[in-house]
Parts: C-alpha cells; structure tokens; sequence
C-alpha cells in the first residue's frame, strides 16, 4: 500500500464521475514512472438527494451529516481505478499505461436516529476520516437498518467490481 496526498473533488459533477475521477487521481499519484507494476485507486462518496456527504471535518459537522441519513436511504459510490503495464493488460499502448476504471453502486438505510444514539456514536470518533461520517464496518453498523448491493462497496472495497475490471486477481501465478 502507497499513501498518496491526493486532494479529493467533493463537489462539482456527477458524483459517479468525482468517485472515478478521486480513484483515478490516487492511482496516478502512487504508481512509479517505468514501474512494471498494478496499482489500484478507490475512492467512495455517499450521496443523498444529489449532495455529496464528504468527510466531516469536525464532531459537529458529522453529526449534521448523520442527521441528514437518519432514516432515510443513501447510496454509496466507490469509484475503481487500475492502473495497468502493457504487457500485463495484453494491449499495445503507447505511454505503457492502460487505465481501467468502473463504479460499484450500493444503497444504504439508515434507522431513525435519535439524539441520544447520534451523541453516542459521534463520541466514538470512528466518523473521522470516513465518507458520510460512518464506518459502516465498526460501531456504525448500529446505525444500519438494511444494505442493498455489495457490502464491501460500503467498506471502501468494492471486491465483485475490483474482480471484473481486473480478473487477473484470480489467477494462482
């Protein structure tokens, strides 16, 4: 894993396009030039009635966030990136790069959260850092009432799409 200090586009556009667009830039920036080497870019969005749920920058601005999802269904967005040597996608092209992307859609329904419960998890602090001011892995799965589509989309790792876009991941080499 290589950290990248990518600045991520929160707004602006469709918030499919900004999840591809935030992957593709955090592949860019960790791959090494003349690297013969895979590298992967994810990014995920949580997007209610078409505004973009970013990362809080704060406790308050967190539970604003979880306010805004209690009871109602969200989706999740994570945008996939590889980032590929020519002669591992089997094309001929000429920068030595073949870029693939694809976007994994998942939908979220949160219970109806009341004061007591959002005090209690913004306390936790597991919001910061997280897209939609949740993990829904950890203490946020109380939050939860039901998923639609792939789970590990909502972790941040879209698993099936990563699959399709880069099959090669099964091989036993």
């Amino acid at each position: 894993m290589r950290a990248t200090d990518v600045s991520e586009l929160e707004q602006g556009g469709d918030p499919a396009r900004l999840a591809i667009e935030n992957a593709l830039r955090k592949a860019r920036a960790a791959s090494r030039v003349h690297a013969r080497e895979v590298v992967l870019g994810c990014d995920t969005i949580v997007v209610l009635d078409g505004v973009i749920y970013g990362k809080p920058p704060d406790a308050g601005a967190a539970r604003r966030m979880l306010s805004a999802l209690a009871g109602r269904t969200h989706e999740v967005l994570s945008g996939l990136a590889v980032l590929l040597p020519v002669e591992r996608a089997g094309v001929v092209e000429r920068a030595g790069v073949v870029e693939r992307t694809a976007l994994a859609r998942s939908k979220v329904s949160f219970r109806a959260l009341d004061g007591e419960l959002l005090d209690w998890y913004v306390a936790t602090g597991e919001w910061r850092g997280r897209s939609g001011g949740y993990a829904i892995q950890g203490e946020a799965s109380k939050l939860v009432r039901a998923v639609e589509g792939e789970q590990e989309n909502v972790v941040g790792l879209p698993l099936a799409a990563l699959l399709e876009l880069y099959p090669q991941l099964l091989s036993h080499r």
